[in-house]
């Protein structure tokens, strides 16, 4: 889950990212790189599945624009990317807005997630 925010001299990129534990090979790939992303002034926090157990999410992972436009990025059975979807119904992206910040208010800064 990503959310993007901009106006005429700020954007913000915060990402809020899912995780069974213990975690895989590629997400432990993932979390070793995310240094980069930090240092590029996004923000990443990480919630451990076992967490968001009581929290309504959606369907897919997405990216949301400004409140108002989604990706749904959609994958395989077998984790590949097979294509993103722009949707821009209101309703959809209300929904997906108020999942995002459910997970950032549970989520752990990248700073102090230590991963099992």
């Amino acid at each position: 889950m990503v959310a993007c925010e901009r106006s005429a001299i700020h954007l913000e990129m915060r990402d809020g990212r899912i995780v069974s534990e213990p975690i895989s090979e590629y997400i432990r790939f993932e979390y070793d790189v995310t240094f980069t992303n930090v240092a590029g002034g996004e923000q990443v926090r990480w919630l451990p599945r076992r967490r968001a157990t009581d929290l309504a999410l959606p369907g897919n992972d997405f990216w949301l624009f400004d409140d108002r436009i989604l990706q749904i990025n959609h994958f395989s059975g077998n984790g590949d990317f097979t294509g993103p979807e722009l949707v821009s119904d209101p309703a959809v992206a209300k929904l997906c807005a108020t999942a995002f910040e459910a997970v950032w208010e549970r989520a752990i800064p990248h700073e102090e997630y230590r991963p099992t």
